[in-house]
């Protein structure tokens, strides 16, 4: 039987707890998290575990990331069962701190990425981005010399910590994973939770758009207004509500000119509200492969 993961709730016993990792010569693997695992989280894992000899979790609903009107206070927690699915995969490690563990009385500091969290998600989310990257460093701070994975589900966030870690100069190699979808082609997320089973039907419009656009391109579509117009026709007709809906730069995630031709590699992303719940989910046309999603 997998032996059960240690759970460090200090900053100083998961420092030590890396520091022995270490020191007995292992490379360590780091898996950040809010928690309400699934199996997208546990595909981080193993996929870390590829990389690394021990592998530490850190699960923590990071405050700051959250907007006033935003769903904090529901976010689903429960440490218990993500520390029965993280034995199962081998994961040695468990951070769970509490908010006033990483956030001493006093703190003030912040870390800010500029221009990559002007676009996309950004604007929508006030000072999102800036959460991520100060709890991030933080979280790499106490961890030391690993290696990170994060998922591409999230893929302006993942642009974001690459940045970040190397211009801090941080000893953290980044690295992503691809997207991991359920049976029906729906993008893993803890926040599907929420959704009823009619809206989850109405959200597999998402994946759906995502691969149609990926087959116009793969077939010799460039025209950014050919590839966009269907999708965002598609996706209202299922009542989703959009936030937005670009094709932008794949590293910097600046939207190109709808009047351009789309270059042999963009990123296609999009962000909607299906009922109350917001989905996001993306691909990179020209690399990523088409999501397979259940038929209508």
């Amino acid at each position: 039987m997998t032996a059960q993961p240690k759970i460090c709730r200090s900053v100083l016993e998961f420092r030590e707890a890396c520091d022995e990792r270490r020191a007995s010569g292992a490379r360590l693997g780091l898996v950040p998290t809010m928690g309400a695992l699934h199996a997208g989280h546990l595909r981080l894992v193993r996929a870390a575990r590829q990389h690394a000899d021990a592998v530490a979790v850190s699960i923590f609903v990071n405050p700051t990331q959250f907007g006033p009107h935003e769903d904090l206070a529901r976010y689903p927690r429960n440490l218990e069962g993500d520390v029965e699915l993280l034995r199962s995969v081998g994961a040695e490690l468990v951070f769970a701190p509490s908010p006033l563990e990483m956030y001493p009385p006093g703190e003030r500091t912040r870390v800010a990425v500029s221009a990559l969290g002007d676009h996309l998600c950004g604007p929508l989310r006030p000072g999102h981005f800036e959460g991520v990257a100060t709890i991030v460093t933080k979280i790499f701070a106490v961890t030391g010399v690993c290696v990170a994975i994060f998922g591409r589900k999230d893929y302006q966030q993942l642009k974001v910590i690459q940045r970040m870690t190397r211009d801090l100069l941080l000893p953290v190699q980044v690295l992503g994973e691809p997207t991991v979808r359920d049976a029906d082609g729906l993008a893993l997320s803890s926040r599907n939770a929420y959704l009823s089973p009619d809206e989850r039907r109405r959200a597999l419009s998402i994946p759906r758009v995502l691969a149609g656009a990926a087959r116009a391109f793969a077939a010799g579509e460039r025209g950014a207004l050919a590839l966009l117009a269907p999708a965002k026709s598609a996706l209202l007709q299922a009542g989703l509500r959009l936030d937005y809906l670009e094709i932008a730069d794949p590293e910097e995630l600046f939207p190109l000119p709808r009047a351009d031709e789309v270059p042999a590699r963009a990123l296609l992303a999009v962000a909607a509200f299906c009922g109350t719940t917001r989905l996001i989910d993306n691909l990179v046309l020209g690399e990523d492969p088409e999501p397979e999603v259940l038929e209508a």
